[in-house]
């Protein structure tokens, strides 16, 4: 499954321009279910099991990653960009960049520090106050490359960190997709549906439709959440840990789990005999906000892998927390179905 989420990580996909990792997926799993793409561009996915159950079970990740956008091409040949998603400005600069169809390499800038003010200098960055360097000497050469509505994405290597930790950008959700894909290669007890799905980042855009269309009485959303388990956080500040196991949620922004499958999860982790947290903050939020809701409403769980320095180019996570998280979905697969 590492190298799998290796090629994944690698695949440039930013919200709303899910074709390449799109394509990749379905390389891998056309051959084991049926499957379709929907408008948006989720691919909805079936896998007969050894029984149909009375209940409809969807599992879910979703494709997109963070990235930026090129809203304007300047006279000095560099681009000025909009986020994708939630990234914060302060880890973009000076990180090196891939823009547009060509994949040109370039590196975000911002306003040298003796041209700032005081003032400035003690404020966070914005991003209406950085650009990406191309290495054009104008607009005419940079529109060579570059279009209005290209986008850029984070550069970034798939690094093993010492023996048990990774290294890379978009494993937010691409670990969740890695999951999935093996599941569906997997022998199972039940039919399953499977989504992977478009546009999470800027909305919860691609389960919205989704979830209308498969309508399932039961979710399991696989994702990845932010551990802040480093010096100088502590309690509940914490949020979850690395090498704690799978992060269970409770609430979060957009989202109160289901409690008997809240419940049901912890119990599947002691059984089995591997660690599972849960999440020590009501913060963000993922597809489920949308799935929980739709139709006649959706008996959901969130599985999440915790991960440090979430949207961003060097998001860490330790590979046993995601090997653990993919025993506790599989059970959940059979175990849903006998509540």
């Amino acid at each position: 499954m590492k190298e799998l989420l290796k090629k994944l990580c690698l695949t440039d996909s930013v919200s709303g321009d899910e074709n390449a990792v799109r394509e990749l997926i379905i390389s891998r799993i056309k051959d084991v279910c049926e499957y379709r793409v929907d408008n948006l561009g989720s691919i909805i996915c079936f896998k007969k099991g050894r029984k149909t159950p009375e209940k409809k079970l969807m599992i879910c990740a979703h494709m997109d990653e963070v990235g930026f956008m090129v809203t304007y091409i300047r006279s000095d040949g560099t681009l000025s960009f909009g986020n994708v998603g939630g990234i914060d400005p302060s880890v973009v600069i000076g990180r090196q960049v891939r823009v547009g169809k060509s994949r040109i390499s370039g590196v975000v800038g911002s306003t040298a520090v003796h041209n700032l003010s005081k003032e400035q200098r003690e404020k966070a960055p914005k991003t209406d106050s950085l650009y990406i360097d191309i290495g054009a000497d104008d607009k005419e050469e940079a529109e060579k490359y570059v279009s209005l509505g290209d986008c850029a994405y984070f550069d970034s290597e798939f690094t093993e960190l010492g023996e048990r930790r990774i290294k890379a950008k978009a494993i937010d959700d691409r670990a969740g997709c890695a999951m999935m894909i093996e599941l569906l290669h997997e022998e199972l007890e039940y039919d399953t549906y499977f989504v992977f799905n478009v546009q999470e980042e800027i909305g919860l855009r691609g389960s919205t439709a989704s979830a209308f269309a498969v309508a399932p009485d039961y979710a399991v959303v696989l994702e990845s959440t932010t551990a802040a388990d480093i010096d100088g956080a502590s309690g509940a500040k914490r949020v979850c840990a690395l090498g704690g196991g799978p992060v269970v949620s409770f609430m979060d922004r957009h989202t109160i789990y289901d409690k008997e499958l809240y419940s049901l999860a912890f119990d599947i982790a002691k059984e089995q005999g591997f660690p599972c947290q849960t999440k020590t903050m009501i913060a963000g939020g993922n597809d489920a906000g949308a799935i929980h809701i739709s139709g006649k409403g959706v008996r959901t769980i969130a599985v999440s892998l915790p991960c440090r320095y979430l949207h961003s180019p060097s998001s860490v996570i330790e590979y046993a927390d995601m090997e653990n998280s993919y025993k506790l979905v599989k059970a959940l697969i059979g175990r849903i179905h006998e509540i």
